[in-house]
């Protein structure tokens, strides 16, 4: 799996940026706050149809613009294909995959498999309950485009649920006597939510149960051996069996013994938006007790694992995204994760320096230069004293293949 080419327009603060990727590796360099990690994004969108900065496809636009779009040629196994989004400030968006308008939005996901990886991820061991949901479903749809109907469908059960929760508190604060109808329409939520949250518990067990040995055996390789990493997968609903009659069944015995707390809460109490997911390092919770150094190694371990899984599963290594996280890791921890890398992976970095880069791997990546949303190609030799020195009178040489962007 290859990103052959990228085109932004209007996204973010690019107004008009093409890039042509040609290296397996691609630095992009600059300071802060000039676009390194809205590219980024673009390629976070389009792989997953959402990013981790911004639920809303306004915010993406540049403004004063109404509109903007991405268009990328990514090649396959099977061929090359074109995914193009036309983002608007109101309105839905419009995805075209191959010249042709996709009907459902979850169809274009599997095109681009992606794993991201940056400072913001330590919220993965530090956060509450669901940045660990949202990293586990974010996986799930990277293997199963299908999860995110999947999850979206129990995400509107349990809206729904909770609506009626609610009036039903309401009536019972008021003193007014629950009508037959009421408690016949909370029971087809049950029902539904039962069937949904059985789909979202199952596959969540399943996937981790496929992650987690890879884990580990990163952790270990990266601690030296010194640490053991145990990763629990909590449910909300405890199941033994998976079947969908007997989770479902799980579901609907535990709703009855939280009834009485539901109607009075006016909010679902069971379900796997309550799921957790448990690190320990060496006996040792790593959200309350872990070090930082602990901590990045347990979300090093988890990416690349995340990296491993994709590629069994989809049969062609995804994307890595590096969001300036090099600088986080110490010395150990950034060889560790460059020479897995290797060639292995097509991957794009953001940076300030290229201190943490040796010479091979400036030799044979791609380095792009960032200021205020526009790209140029940035030129060095694999000598050491270029490691932290931009050289801008460089950087404009070759821009011309790499950026088509109009003022």
């Amino acid at each position: 799996m290859y990103l052959k080419s990228l085109h932004l327009r209007n996204f973010r603060n690019y107004r008009e940026q093409y890039i042509d990727f040609t290296a397996q590796k691609t630095i992009l360099i600059g300071n802060n706050a000039q676009g390194k990690s809205n590219l980024l994004e673009a390629v976070e969108l389009l792989s997953t149809l959402k990013t981790h900065r911004t639920s809303r496809d306004a915010d993406l636009v540049l403004q004063p613009e109404s509109s903007g779009s991405l268009q990328a040629v990514i090649s396959r196994e099977y061929g090359d294909s074109e995914l193009n989004a036309v983002l608007r400030t109101k309105g839905r968006r419009t995805l075209v995959l191959n010249g042709e308008t996709v009907r459902r939005q979850m169809d274009a996901l599997g095109i681009l498999n992606s794993v991201q990886f940056s400072c913001l991820d330590l919220d993965l061991v530090r956060g509450g309950p669901d940045y660990r949901r949202n990293w586990i479903d974010g996986l799930l749809v990277q293997l199963e485009p299908l999860y995110a109907h999947i999850s979206q469908q129990y995400q509107q059960v349990l809206r729904q649920r909770n609506a009626l929760l609610k009036r039903i508190r309401k009536l019972t604060q008021e003193g007014v006597s629950l009508s037959s109808d009421a408690l016949q329409e909370l029971q087809l939520w049950d029902l539904q939510l039962a069937a949904a949250g059985s789909r979202v518990t199952r596959r969540r067990s399943r996937s981790l149960a496929r992650l987690i040995p890879l884990a580990q055996k990163w952790h270990r390789e990266i601690s030296s051996h010194t640490e053991n990493l145990v990763i629990t997968y909590s449910p909300n609903v405890v199941w033994t069996e998976d079947e969908p009659e007997s989770v479902q069944q799980a579901f609907l015995e535990k709703i009855e013994q939280r009834r009485t707390a539901e109607k009075h809460q006016g909010s679902s109490m069971v379900g796997t938006h309550r799921d957790e997911i448990e690190f320990e390092i060496n006996g040792t919770p790593a959200r309350f007790y872990g070090s930082q150094g602990q901590q990045r190694t347990l979300v090093l371990a988890l990416k690349l694992a995340e990296l491993q899984l994709i590629e069994e599963v989809v049969g062609e290594p995804p994307l890595l995204l590096l969001d300036d996280v090099l600088a986080e890791l110490d010395p150990s921890r950034q060889n560790q994760l460059l020479d897995t890398i290797q060639s292995r992976f097509q991957t794009i970095i953001t940076t300030t320096h290229l201190n943490s880069f040796d010479a091979n791997w400036l030799k044979h990546a791609q380095i792009l230069t960032v200021e205020q949303g526009h790209l140029q190609e940035f030129e060095t030799q694999p000598q050491p004293q270029l490691s932290t020195d931009l050289q801008p009178e460089k950087a404009t040489k070759n821009s011309e293949s790499v950026t088509k962007h109009s003022d």
